[in-house]
């Protein structure tokens, strides 16, 4: 793992209401999670750390964090048992999972569970910060000083970027964070086919051991609430990838 940090810090993030994020490390590795505090507070960031699962759901509860870092094996539970306590008291917080496993199918079953990124052992502090930035932006934690006021129309559907609401022909659709990136996505770029690769590295900016089948997961989580019981905006061009549009029965704005 990398124990080095840049000289430089991108634009301090903060929560909305002007107070610094904050982010509870959840690891059992004493060392690893005094060097990933430690890189969390270098951003101006409060960190509060725990080293079982029901520490972490205790620190959930009285910290209230923007974001968590959850290894997925601890001493007294497994990491998505964790994660399903502290979305019961969370139900927003964005998740970064720390494993040390590094197969395909630990990764889709911690992201498919509900965690909202996946980083394999070793890894740069570097990295885990990235990941976390990004995630608190897409969840709309946390802001940095500018924000764009952009709004995205696609024939009926609807997606504000600052805040965050989704609605089809006037009716409010509920995404995870992943499934929002997703859809603002396909939305930034309207009647555009779009590839599993291009989707992988934009969505979850990195290859992801090169698995689209993450992507055709998450597609479909977004037909059912998007295009459930109406004329279907996302579609499926085979061998190509996907793109939106407005229905057949809207007309594009």
């Amino acid at each position: 793992m990398t124990h080095t940090l840049s000289s430089g810090r991108a634009a301090e993030l903060l929560r909305p209401d002007g107070t610094p994020v904050r982010v509870l490390v959840v690891d059992d590795e004493a060392a690893l999670s005094e060097l990933l505090s430690m890189a969390l507070r270098y951003e101006g960031w409060q960190v509060r750390t725990a080293a079982d699962g029901a520490g972490a759901v205790r620190a959930g509860r009285e910290f209230r964090p923007d974001a968590v870092v959850l290894d997925v094996v601890l001493p007294d539970m497994h990491g998505l048992a964790v994660l399903g306590r502290l979305r019961h008291e969370l139900p927003q917080v964005p998740v970064l999972f720390l494993t040390a496993k590094d197969g395909v199918e630990d990764r889709i079953a911690g992201l498919t569970a509900g965690g909202d990124d996946y980083v394999t052992k070793p890894f740069s502090l570097e990295e885990v910060v990235a990941r976390l930035r990004g995630l608190l932006r897409r969840t709309g934690a946390a802001a940095a000083a500018k924000r764009s006021e952009s709004v995205l129309v696609v024939g009926d559907l609807t997606l504000d970027e600052d805040s965050r609401e989704v609605s089809r022909a006037g009716q409010d659709i509920h995404l995870t964070a992943t499934e929002f990136e997703l859809l603002r996505y396909l939305m930034r770029n309207p009647r555009r086919v779009l590839s599993k690769a291009q989707i992988l590295d934009r969505v979850w900016s990195y290859d992801f051991g090169g698995q689209a089948n993450v992507v055709e997961l998450y597609i479909s989580y977004l037909r059912r609430k998007i295009d459930a019981g109406r004329d279907p905006m996302i579609h499926t061009r085979r061998g190509a990838g996907y793109l939106i549009k407005a229905a057949e029965s809207v007309p594009q704005p």
